[in-house]
């Protein structure tokens, strides 16, 4: 397992020099702007919980893998509830009508956000649990990345409007420092594990697909940000019509 868990560094050090990444990094661009994406996030991030409870967890079992995930999943519960919080505070939460909520998260702009689930789902469903911690572990390496990212933008945005956020900052970065999964034991657990030649086969591709799915979700993000700042004005609270102009 330790060659797997190398590779999945391997590739989260180029996945963090994105553009996207490089752009929540340009202090040049206000705060605010650079959070922009956070609507055109919100399906794949609204989608994470069901990830868990229907893909990754499976219960009851006695598979020691398989109890790991379980144990990640119900960590990673209320994380959604973070989101919407950080979504309400960024002046994203605007008064839709249903039709327009729909038009938006089923939009051409949101197209990666909903694929990336998708995907992750079917990846998923077709795996053993040693094959899930492996995804499971190219999914915490994304996210790593964007949240030690978002995490230094909201620092500089929280010194502006005093406000915590909660997903994007702090609290989501300190969450996932500390999962189980991260403990000395199941560290040396998981990195003790037997991976053998087919599953290592599978494993790359997967690992392979998984970053190149993430890759693609950034430059959305990065698209959706862009169109979306371009609209604003120095005004700090924007209104619904540039969201579902930028989508």
């Amino acid at each position: 397992m330790k060659s797997i868990l190398a590779l999945i560094e391997k590739k989260q050090k180029t996945y963090a020099q994105l553009p996207f990444f490089q752009f929540l990094r340009d202090q040049n661009i206000s705060p605010e702007k650079r959070l922009a994406f956070a609507p055109c996030a919100a399906p794949f991030i609204m989608s994470f919980a069901d990830l868990n409870k229907y893909a990754l967890r499976q219960e009851p079992t006695k598979d020691k893998i398989q109890i790991i995930l379980n144990k990640h999943t119900y960590e990673d519960d209320y994380h959604w509830q973070w989101f919407l919080e950080d979504m309400q505070k960024l002046s994203f939460d605007y008064s839709l009508n249903f039709n327009e909520f729909l038009r938006f998260s089923w939009s051409d702009q949101t197209q990666k956000s909903r694929l990336l689930s998708y995907h992750l789902y079917e990846y998923i469903a077709q795996s053993e649990p040693i094959e899930k911690l492996i995804i499971l572990e190219a999914i915490e390496a994304t996210s790593d990345v964007l949240v030690s990212e978002t995490q230094k933008v909201t620092e500089e945005l929280s010194s502006i409007t005093g406000l915590e956020y909660k997903y994007f900052g702090d609290c989501h970065c300190n969450a996932e420092s500390n999962h189980n999964a991260y403990a000395e034991d199941v560290q040396k657990f998981i990195d003790n594990l037997y991976v053998s030649d087919k599953t290592r086969k599978r494993s790359i591709c997967l690992i392979d697909n998984i970053f190149e799915l993430f890759s693609q979700w950034t430059d959305e993000l990065l698209d959706y940000a862009e169109a979306y700042q371009s609209m604003l004005s120095s005004n700090l609270a924007p209104d619904k019509e540039h969201v579902l102009e930028a989508a």
